[in-house]
């Protein structure tokens, strides 16, 4: 029997970017994805299409699934013949069970493979401008784990020195236990007035940093209602949070961003600047389910004067049935090939081509009009007798035909791809928006607001209540206003890059 494999992934504390290389190349060669509460959901975007999703997290006490289930489903999916990605939050070997997972998989005799993570041990504390170690204040660290009953284990804090040396000490899962801890620590003898932190969601949007004197801090926490997860830092190192502190001044810190569509380069800049993006695509692309209109196209390709592709999808799908049928570039001798948008320009440069034309104007009006000037500097004064090639998806509207054949220029328009709503991963999108954990939702066609409002379906309106909310352009804000929202932030252009610098500038002003 095939037993298949399993990597054991570390997938960093919460920021997406702090994941290996080696962990993202495990997500994608996966056949099923094992993954807890703590992980960043846009590294789940990362799994190859049809991969199987498992949920193990455990949130507030509460277990989606038992230690000996997630073993079991290890073992299950391996024997299958899968490959099994089992993700963790932090690194597999810190406090997270990863060895008893092993273990496990070594006795049934599945091949494994670990890919360890960046630990919450020294990324949460240098995302608040504390660093655990310093040539200056303190030349060791201690990691202890805080959510046993330390009242009953005295000999957790034999090694704490009473000389109070320069040493940090980093308390994991330290919330139910902070009192208990900071009273024991102060018994042992460290000075009452000892800097200490105690930082919640790490990494995140929604990182909180409360400093005080240890003997303080455990109250403060109370008064500020610190639950889980968080961790203790204690020592002088805490001091140096005023001069370091670097990722609370980020201009988006503190916004989670809605993408929902595929995540494109043009997005990453909103991480530059603080923001953790939660990729949501409300629309996903397939080919269509009958070719005869774009096949006929394809095969008479040599009557048309102009090709207008709408967007990069529609470039990879009509040339994966181009070549199917047997066609080359050498059948678009002679072609004007127009490109809607910077994106779609750089798809079709991939099939190697330069488009002839990208208009500035994305609306059907203005297309219309740049295309006629066009075909009129380029080929004869007559419009009689052109013919135009528009490989569109299934919901695209007829504006831009209908514009150019006021002008008396025909078009074809065949069915090139189809648009389908996917829902993997939606009662978690649910959960962040009735939470108030998505701040900015962003959308780039009317399509892709009506799908997401048909997923949250009844609730919709209340999630999004406090949601700014960012259109790529009029044609989708205007949908977005018709159905009774109201958009926030609209770019003057109408492109991914543009509103994205959009969002930015709005944050700034805020």
């Amino acid at each position: 029997m095939n037993k298949g494999k399993v990597y054991l992934v570390g997938a960093g504390p919460g920021d997406a970017g702090l994941i290996t290389l080696k962990g993202i190349r495990a997500i994608q060669l996966s056949d099923c994805i094992v993954y807890d509460f703590h992980i960043n959901p846009r590294l789940l975007t990362y799994a190859k299409e049809g991969a199987e999703f498992v949920y193990a997290g455990k949130r507030g006490g509460h277990h989606e699934m038992t230690q000996d289930e997630i073993n079991a489903v290890l073992v299950q999916k391996a024997k299958e013949g899968k490959r099994v990605c089992r993700l963790k939050g932090g690194d597999p070997f810190v406090f997270g069970r990863g060895g008893e997972e092993v273990e496990i998989l070594h006795e049934e005799g599945i091949e494994f493979e670990i890919i360890p993570g960046i630990s919450s041990v020294i990324a949460v504390p240098a995302y608040a401008g504390i660093p655990v170690t310093h040539r200056k204040v303190s030349s060791a660290f201690t990691v202890i784990t805080g959510n046993e009953d330390l009242s009953k284990q005295d000999r957790i804090f034999t090694h704490i020195r009473a000389s109070n040396a320069a040493e940090t000490m980093i308390f994991l899962m330290c919330v139910r236990n902070l009192e208990t801890i900071t009273v024991k620590l102060i018994q042992e003898g460290l000075k009452p007035e000892t800097p200490s932190a105690i930082i919640r969601w790490g990494t995140r949007p929604e990182q909180k940093v409360l400093t005080a004197t240890i003997s303080e801090i455990a109250q403060l926490a109370k008064e500020h209602k610190i639950s889980p997860p968080a961790i203790l830092v204690i020592g002088d190192v805490v001091s140096l949070r005023e001069k370091l502190n670097w990722y609370e001044k980020k201009p988006l810190h503190g916004h989670r961003i809605l993408i929902t569509r595929q995540l494109t380069e043009e997005y990453l800049s909103l991480e530059d600047m603080g923001a953790e993006l939660f990729v949501f695509p409300t629309i996903a692309f397939l080919a269509p389910e009958d070719y005869t209109e774009l096949d006929r196209a394809i095969e008479k390709i040599e009557e048309y004067q102009f090709i207008v592709f709408p967007s990069p999808r529609g470039v990879k799908f009509f040339f994966e049935r181009f070549m199917t049928l047997g066609k080359d570039m050498r059948n678009l001798r002679g072609i004007l090939i127009c490109a809607i948008g910077r994106e779609t320009a750089k798809s079709l440069r991939d099939y190697g081509i330069n488009a002839d034309i990208v208009p500035e104007e994305f609306n059907s009006e203005a297309m219309a009009k740049t295309i006629r000037e066009e075909i009129l500097r380029f080929a004869s004064a007559q419009n009689e007798g052109k013919r135009i090639l528009y490989p569109r998806s299934d919901i695209a509207l007829k504006g831009f035909v209908e514009e150019m054949e006021k002008y008396g220029i025909k078009v074809d328009a065949p069915i090139t791809y189809r648009t389908v709503k996917p829902t993997e991963h939606g009662k978690r999108l649910a959960r962040f928006l009735r939470e108030g954990k998505i701040t900015i939702a962003t959308f780039t066609s009317p399509s892709s607001f009506n799908n997401l409002i048909d997923i949250l379906k009844d609730d919709a309106r209340d999630m999004l209540k406090e949601v700014v909310i960012a259109a790529i352009g009029k044609t989708t804000a205007k949908a977005i206003e018709d159905a009774g929202y109201k958009v926030n932030i609209i770019p003057e252009k109408s492109t991914i890059k543009d509103m994205v610098e959009a969002i930015i500038k709005w944050a700034q002003q805020k």
